[in-house]
């Protein structure tokens, strides 16, 4: 089963928006996550009905954050996306009638149901800010390797040394 991006793709999006384009066309943002336009427009949708998002239609429209990303959770966003399976394992879906199966998918469901109200409330806690400060800081440190002089020389200044 291959692995659904939905959730991922649109936390990109959000943090593209807030940090880098302010109104974005579902053609720029189909081309940012490597999908097509019709695809974008139903992910966006999601996150409109969820008032994450905002649209103006007609030239110069687009898509807009509708409030700021200290106010979006995780779990916003996995829910706007349609809350799609968070495991790849689980129980057969068909009953049987073998003691076996029904004693190990009992337990797998269970299990399963733990561990996903566990990592659903964890995403009740994180705030898609809290993933653009972790951009911001990569970012950073990347400058930092890659041009470390000039990098220190604006640190310096800066300071006001």
């Amino acid at each position: 089963m291959p692995r659904d991006l939905r959730m991922s793709r649109m936390l990109h999006v959000l943090i593209h928006m807030d940090r880098h384009v302010r109104l974005a066309t579902s053609e720029q943002i189909s081309k940012m996550i490597s999908t097509n336009p019709v695809v974008v427009r139903r992910m966006m949708g999601g996150l409109r009905d969820r008032g994450i998002v905002a649209s103006e239609k007609g030239h110069g429209g687009g898509w807009t954050l509708a409030r700021p990303l200290t106010e979006i959770m995780l779990r916003d966003v996995y829910e706007a996306v349609g809350a799609p399976p968070l495991f790849n394992i689980g129980p057969n879906a068909d009953p049987s009638d073998c003691l076996v199966e029904k004693a190990v998918d009992a337990q797998l469901d269970a299990s399963l149901r733990e561990a996903e109200a566990r990592l659903l409330a964890q995403f009740s806690k994180i705030r898609v800010e809290d993933l653009a400060a972790d951009y911001e800081s990569l970012s950073a440190e990347e400058q930092e390797i890659a041009h470390p002089i000039s990098v220190a020389a604006n640190m310096h200044t800066r300071d006001g040394a």
